[in-house]
């Protein structure tokens, strides 16, 4: 009896124990970039951006505008800024239609319309992982646009992944590197933005899968 009732309570320990384990499982994020504070994939909080425009859905966030609603390029903006950093997402132009980007290091031009100043790694048309300078004196670093299309599914999800460490910006897109270099004219630090363009009939861009590693102190 004795030994039955140590195998027993031994047990119902065991059991206990893992069920505590699963009840703090339970309550730790499983995004790692929620887990960073970065973007929680259920809502915008921690972000700025003219609400008629950005949303939240199925834990992706989506620009969206329709019969050319939008008449300036708008941004949804990270309230914190950031030095050097690693950002990877999934990104689809619904259609294959329109041009978006994400800014790095950047600040906004317009607290009204949230447009920017800054690097941008550009999406879309023949710009697709080209480094841009919205505001901030045009192209900086283009892509090979005819390497790029070998990869680019236009219609689809792409892989982009942006990692900045000093004056350097790498860019990889669908596993390819399309910028791997200094740029003197950089700024130190500054915000995180999401580009929603203007100009087009319709255009509804999607970011979904967002992972973020701060890989210096930022503000």
């Amino acid at each position: 009896m004795r030994n039955t009732f140590f195998i027993g309570a031994t047990a119902l320990a065991l059991l206990a124990g893992l069920s505590a384990t699963r009840a703090d499982d339970a309550k730790k994020p499983t995004d790692k970039a929620a887990a960073g504070g970065f973007f929680d994939g259920k809502t915008l909080d921690g972000w700025e951006g003219l609400p008629e425009f950005w949303s939240v859905k199925d834990g992706a966030i989506v620009g969206a505008y329709a019969d050319k609603a939008l008449t300036h390029n708008t941004f949804l903006w990270g309230k914190k800024s950031y030095k050097d950093f690693e950002l990877s997402f999934k990104i689809r132009l619904k259609g294959g239609e329109g041009n978006s980007g994400v800014q790095i290091r950047s600040k906004i031009l317009d607290p009204k319309q949230l447009t920017a100043s800054g690097p941008q790694c550009d999406i879309g048309q023949a710009y697709w992982g080209s480094l841009y300078g919205e505001n901030f004196g045009g192209m900086m670093k283009a892509s090979n646009f005819d390497e790029v299309k070998k990869t680019l599914k236009a219609d689809d999800f792409n892989d982009y992944a942006i990692k900045v460490v000093g004056k350097h910006v790498t860019i990889k897109l669908n596993g390819e590197t399309t910028v791997d270099e200094d740029f003197e004219k950089l700024p130190d630090d500054g915000k995180i933005g999401w580009q929603l363009h203007a100009g087009f009939p319709f255009m509804e861009v999607t970011f979904k899968d967002i992972q973020f590693k701060d890989l210096g102190a930022g503000k």
